[in-house]
């Protein structure tokens, strides 16, 4: 019987995947996270009922970044710009605001990692967000 390795996590590329689909149809793509996580950092005027929602359209945050354990961004909270940090085990969902479609996210199962798998890492160890595009003249 051969040996089969745990596979990692597919919630990065579930919520990569699901993104790219909301954006293509012209919709506006939601994160539904749960506020109780140590390591989530959103200002705390954005919970609600011990949920977050979060717009993550390209037009509303800057520097999106999925990695293999977090989502990060820059949003602006009551006009001020701040960085927001979500791990992925606290991700429940993903969803187009305009048609509520989207998909439920199962609870983040440690064993479904591979041995020597990262964990989430801390913000401090996230490297900054890509700066968005930009043009420079060359003469």
């Amino acid at each position: 019987m051969t040996d089969v390795k745990a596979m990692t996590s597919n919630r990065p590329y579930l919520i990569r995947a699901m993104y790219e689909w909301i954006n293509d149809n012209g919709m506006t793509p939601h994160l539904v996270v749960d506020s109780a996580h140590p390591d989530l950092r959103v200002p705390r005027q954005a919970v609600r009922d011990g949920k977050v929602v979060l717009n993550i359209a390209p037009r509303a945050v800057a520097g999106f970044d999925v990695g293999e354990a977090y989502v990060s961004f820059h949003a602006r909270f009551s006009g001020v710009s701040q960085e927001v940090f979500v791990p992925l085990a606290a991700v429940q969902a993903i969803y187009a605001l305009e048609s509520g479609q989207g998909m439920m996210l199962p609870e983040d199962n440690a064993n479904t990692r591979s041995v020597g798998a990262a964990a989430t890492p801390s913000p401090e160890d996230v490297p900054p967000p890509r700066k968005g595009p930009s043009l420079r003249v060359v003469k």
